[in-house]
């Protein structure tokens, strides 16, 4: 399928804040930003991040260089992630909630020299080797905190030009390191092309446009929040950002869903369930994405009866975020056919026996990604 190959993901955002300057961004509580504001603030972050140099005096950013961002759910969040890259980074999602050593061996691993959190969170890093900016201090990683205003004063409101950062479509966008479930935790690269082209697919299977009203509810930390920040923000579309709290809490998030004039949201089948089991009833002008576990058949009769459309998605980490999808329809019983579907864009699955031979139809086998 058609993408634009070359295309790295923040400059699909710039078009569509041309399209769609004045139009709301992103929302967080009593909080919000228009595209134009997003970019110009993203963009101040940006030089920022440039002007930044080493005791030898040489840029600390450049194409692949990690930056680290660990922050409270806010509208600085989607700041710094694209101001990371748009300074020609790629960035690190450090989840608040991780336990310090983690934070620590996820920061050494990535070899991240900046760090972006926010001064409530500054406690998160000592010991950890980083240095706020300015200091003696030979930690390995400068601090910069998003919620401070001199982060900001006077930097340039205006897009940084690919050809003056370096990038290329195959440059990293992220690093996302897995749960360390089989020992430690591994940083999974991800490169502009695989993630624009994922974006792309889902804004057509989504159909995702200007009025769109996505609730975002996944920690950054999750490589599904990278569908529910980019598919909205190259569309028109609003983002609005539920808190950690409220993401618990079955009764608020049911009302959050109807309050936002919601139209499209991703979540596991664990958020969906707990949702049915608070008594919420569903909104007939929902589009759903549910995937990062099993859709079981029960649960996907209920959603697929209570919402306009139910996609079953499906995808490890390392084939960036999703790499098959099934809209769920119901079968001639009236009951719901579960399935994984079919591969998304420009991706193959096979399925094959132990020697890595494709099996016959019917004969289980192991899913290869491609």
């Amino acid at each position: 399928a058609e993408y634009p190959k070359e295309a790295l993901i923040h400059e699909l955002f710039e078009q569509q804040v041309e399209r769609t300057p004045d139009a709301v961004a992103v929302q967080y509580e009593d909080e919000q930003l228009t595209y134009a504001e997003l970019n110009a603030r993203a963009n101040q972050l940006a030089h920022r991040l440039r002007a930044l140099r080493d005791e030898a005096g040489n840029p600390v950013i450049g194409p692949d260089e990690r930056v680290a961002i660990c922050v409270e759910r806010s509208l600085e969040m989607v700041v710094g992630l694209l101001g990371i890259l748009k300074a020609g980074a790629a960035y690190v999602p450090v989840d608040p909630e991780y336990p310090q050593d983690r934070i620590a061996y996820v920061l050494r691993d990535a070899g991240a020299r900046i760090v972006l959190t926010q001064q409530r969170l500054l406690e998160l890093f000592q010991g950890t080797g980083t240095v706020q900016e300015g200091s003696s201090d030979n930690g390995y990683a400068q601090t910069l905190l998003l919620d401070d205003e001199g982060v900001y004063a006077g930097q340039p409101t205006t897009n940084i030009a690919k050809d003056e950062t370096g990038q290329t479509s195959r440059h990293l966008a992220y690093v996302i390191y897995t749960s360390g479930s089989t020992g430690l935790p591994k940083g999974v690269m991800i490169e502009h092309t695989q993630l624009v082209n994922l974006i792309v697919d889902m804004q057509k299977r989504t159909q995702c446009h200007f009025a769109e009203r996505l609730l975002a509810l996944t920690t950054i930390s999750f490589d599904i929040a990278g569908l529910e920040l980019y598919v909205p923000l190259t569309s028109g579309a609003c983002i609005a950002l539920m808190s950690n709290a409220n993401t618990t809490d079955p009764e608020v998030l049911g009302r959050a869903i109807d309050s936002h004039d919601t139209t499209l949201m991703q979540a596991t089948p664990m958020s969906w369930k707990m949702l049915l089991e608070s008594g919420w009833q569903g909104k007939k002008e929902l589009r759903v994405l549910c995937g990062g576990e099993v859709l079981n058949k029960s649960l996907a009769h209920w959603l697929q009866s209570r919402v306009e459309t139910l996609w079953n998605v499906y995808g490890p980490t390392e084939t960036t975020i999703w790499s098959t999808a099934a809209q769920i329809r119901q079968d001639g019983n009236g009951e719901a056919k579960v399935k994984i579907g079919t591969p998304i864009s420009n991706t193959q699955i096979y399925i094959l026996d132990a020697a890595g031979q494709p099996v016959p139809i019917g004969v289980a086998g192991e899913i290869h990604i491609a």
